[in-house]
C-alpha cells in the first residue's frame, strides 16, 4: 500500500490526449492510474468552478481501487481544469459522454465501469444510453438525470450560489458555495479554498465559458427519466440526505427508473458523499465493482 501511495500523485499520473469525435476535436486532460483487466473512469461534478477536476474530486477514493487491481482514469471534462475550453450551447451531458468516447477510443479501451458524480452522474447516464456495450457497471452520486424536482425550490440553494460563483469567483462566494456543499463543514480547510480559487482563476477562460454557455442554454442538463429504462446496467446510486444541490428525490427517480439499481442514502452528508463517507463509500463501491 506505500509502493501505491508513492506513485500515486497528480503528476506523476497526468497525462493528456487529442480526441476526435463527431464535431469535437479537443486536447484532454485525464489521470491514469493503476493497471488491471478492468477499468473505472472517474466523472467529475462541476461544484467550485473550473477548480474542480478528476483529482480534486476523487483523490480519497483512487487507492482503493488502484490496490485491488482496477486501472483508473481520471477524464477531466472539457473547459475543466486543464483540458481545453468550450462553450456549450447544448446538452453538457451528452457532450461529456462524447468527449468520454474519444477518450477511451485513443487511449485504447473497449469497456469500463463508469462512477460520476453530479455533472459526471449525468455524463455517465448520457454515455450508457449513447454506447451501452462499452458500460460495466455505473455508479451515481448527486446526478444522474436533470428535471425539476417538486418537492425542493429550483434551482436550488446550491446551484444559485455555485452560478454565482461562476459570475464572480471571490473567496467569499466559493465559501458560501462550499458551506453548503458539503454537511460538515469542519474539514473544509483554508488551504482547500485557496488551492480550488487559485484553480479557478488560473483559468478566467472556463468561468467566461461556462457563464456563457448558461446563457446560451440555461438547462444544460436534460431530464433522461424517460429513457432510464434502455440502461441495464448493475448501478450503485449514492445520495447524501442532506444535499442542497441536487435533492434527494432525484435519486428516487433514478431508482425508479433504472431497472437493475439500487439505492444508498448517507445521513449527515451534502453533495460530496465520496469525500464526506470515503472510508465507508470506497469499501461499498469495491463490493458492488466485484460481486
Amino acid at each position: 500500500m506505500t509502493t501505491i501511495t508513492q506513485a500515486l500523485t497528480e503528476a506523476s499520473t497526468s497525462r493528456f490526449a487529442r480526441i476526435r469525435e463527431g464535431d469535437l476535436d479537443l486536447q484532454l486532460h485525464y489521470n491514469d492510474c493503476g493497471a488491471g483487466a478492468e477499468t473505472v473512469v472517474m466523472l467529475h461534478g462541476s461544484g467550485s468552478g473550473p477548480g474542480a477536476s478528476g483529482w480534486a474530486n476523487f483523490n480519497r477514493n483512487l487507492e482503493p481501487l488502484v490496490a485491488a487491481g482496477y486501472r483508473v482514469i481520471l477524464m477531466d471534462c472539457p473547459g475543466w481544469s486543464k483540458s481545453d475550453p468550450i462553450v456549450c450551447s447544448g446538452s453538457r451531458s451528452d457532450l461529456n459522454a462524447r468527449a468520454l468516447k474519444g477518450l477511451l477510443d485513443a487511449i485504447g479501451i473497449d469497456r469500463a465501469h463508469l462512477i460520476g458524480n453530479s455533472m459526471g452522474g449525468h455524463s455517465a447516464v448520457a454515455f450508457a444510453l449513447a454506447n451501452p456495450e462499452r458500460v460495466g457497471k455505473l455508479v451515481l452520486m448527486g446526478g444522474g438525470t436533470g428535471g425539476a424536482s417538486p418537492f425542493a425550490p429550483m434551482p436550488t440553494e446550491g446551484i444559485k450560489l455555485l452560478q454565482g460563483l461562476y459570475r464572480e469567483p471571490t473567496i467569499d462566494n466559493l465559501k458560501k458555495m462550499m458551506s453548503v456543499f458539503v454537511y460538515d463543514t469542519s474539514e473544509l480547510t483554508e488551504e482547500l479554498f485557496q488551492t480550488r480559487l487559485d484553480n479557478m482563476l488560473s483559468r478566467r477562460d472556463h468561468l467566461e465559458n461556462f457563464v456563457a454557455s448558461l446563457a446560451a442554454n440555461p438547462r444544460q442538463f436534460p431530464d433522461f427519466a424517460p429513457r432510464l429504462a434502455e440502461i441495464t446496467a448493475q448501478t450503485l446510486i449514492v445520495w447524501g440526505s442532506n444535499d442542497r444541490f441536487v435533492p434527494m428525490d432525484t435519486g428516487l427517480r433514478l431508482l425508479a427508473g433504472l431497472p437493475n439499481a439500487e439505492l444508498h442514502v448517507f445521513n449527515r452528508c451534502g453533495h460530496w458523499a465520496q469525500w464526506e463517507h470515503a472510508d465507508k463509500f470506497n469499501r461499498m463501491v469495491l463490493d458492488f465493482l466485484t460481486h
